[in-house]
Parts: structure tokens; sequence; C-alpha cells
């Protein structure tokens, strides 16, 4: 009885603290419903914590394709969750709410089990080759000076000759 009656008066103290901020208003008729609530609630935090429920065994997750099938291409990889093929599974784990080793782990995936397909891999790696990615910076800059000529610039007959030696024409 102790207790129901230190409910009451805690669930008391707090309307009233509630309704004493200047900030609050309410109509005298949310008084009531608010300090039954605020009873429920002084109650529940007195009520022994319910014992915690036994720990649901991991999920078991059923890929949509197999291993082999998944990476029978070289073109794009078939995703285990939906079993449509993507050039990366970046994107497509991120938006399952996953990471590529929570993936992996999820269908017992090797570690080296890729996430982009080989065909993109590589035509990204040349496409970063070509505009000197991974270079050291003096090779970079030496390579780019070679390639890159500047057209040097000719008057008169000069140029004329060199258009028509361009063209073709014999004139």
């Amino acid at each position: 009885m102790s207790t129901d009656s230190n409910s009451v008066e805690l669930a008391t103290e707090l309307t009233i603290a509630w309704l004493g901020n200047p900030n609050t208003r309410t109509s005298n008729e949310d008084v009531p419903t608010f300090l039954q609530s605020m009873f429920q609630a002084v109650n529940k935090l007195n009520e022994p914590a319910a014992p915690e429920a036994p720990e649901q065994p991991a999920q078991e997750y059923t890929p949509a394709v197999s291993v082999r099938k998944s990476l029978a291409s070289k073109d794009h990889i078939i995703s285990m969750i939906d079993g449509k093929p993507y050039k990366t599974l970046r994107r497509h784990l991120s938006s399952n709410g996953l990471t590529p080793d929570e993936y992996r782990a999820r269908y017992n995936l090797r570690s080296d089990y890729p996430i982009v397909a080989e065909n993109y891999s590589d035509a990204r790696r040349d496409m970063a080759k070509r505009i000197g990615l991974g270079r050291k910076p003096k090779e970079a800059v030496a390579e780019v000076a070679e390639t890159v000529t500047k057209p040097v610039r000719k008057s008169g007959k000069a140029a004329l000759d060199a258009a028509k030696k361009a063209l073709g024409s014999d004139e």
C-alpha cells in the first residue's frame, strides 16, 4: 500500500511541476488525463523488470543463387539476396543494411569473395591508369608533358602548305 501511495504522490508532484512550467499551455480537461498517464508511468517504473526473453537463434538466410552461379559471369555478380545481377554490390548491400563483411558472413562466403564484377574492376583500373592515378607525381607530370605538345604556329606560306598537306591537296 505504501508503494501505491508513493506512486500517487510522485505522479501528483510531477503533474504540479508540469503545470508550473510557464511554457505549458493546457486546458482544465487535460489535467486529469495527464495525472493518470503520470501515475501509470510511475507504476511501470516501480514494477520489477520482466525476465529477458531467451536469445533467438540467428536467422537462417537462404541464398537466391549458388556461389558458383553468382560468379559465373565476368560482367556482373549475381546478388544472393535477390538474385539480380550487379556490376558492384556495394550500393545494393548498403540499401539492404549490410556491409560486405556482413554479407559474406550471412551467406558463409570466403573473405576474398568479390564485391565488384571482374570486367568492371578491370575497366575502372584501366581508366585510372590512363588518367595517371597511382603514379608518383614526377612520373605523371613527365608522361603528360611527353604526350601533350604545343602546336607550332606557322605563318603565311608555311601554314598554307601544312594545311594543303593535311588535306591531301596538290594545288
